[in-house]
């Protein structure tokens, strides 16, 4: 499985942007889609995950303003974040999990977000 991020940028504070993964290879094997972020710093961690079925959880710091959802046709799970925070500005990198699996197993390159105040 291959997972390619996009859509990472500069926006001001309150601003808007929308993250793209597209997923190829043996997407049958994935149950769990997810976003992960890095901070300067700080350690990853989640952002949100999206399964199979179109369950989802979030990070309570971005509850109310993230929505993640996934196109399956086009093989693409996106992370709309809306009013950004300076606090948001990381490194964004998805993954993919298998069925088997309770952690990610296959990791996407990361696209930078990076909100000004």
């Amino acid at each position: 499985v291959q997972l390619q991020a996009s859509g990472g940028g500069l926006v001001q504070a309150g601003g808007s942007l929308r993250l793209s993964c597209a997923a190829s290879g043996n997407g049958f094997s994935i149950n769990v889609i997810g976003w992960y972020r890095q901070a300067p710093g700080k350690q990853r961690g989640l952002v949100a995950t999206i399964t199979s079925g179109g369950s989802t959880n979030y990070a309570d710091s971005v509850k109310g303003r993230f929505t993640i959802f996934r196109d399956n046709a086009k093989n693409t799970v996106y992370l709309q974040m809306n009013d950004l925070k300076p606090e948001d500005t990381a490194v964004y990198y998805c993954s993919a999990a298998r069925w088997s699996s309770t952690a990610p197993n296959y990791w996407g390159q990361g696209t930078l977000v990076t909100v000004s105040s």
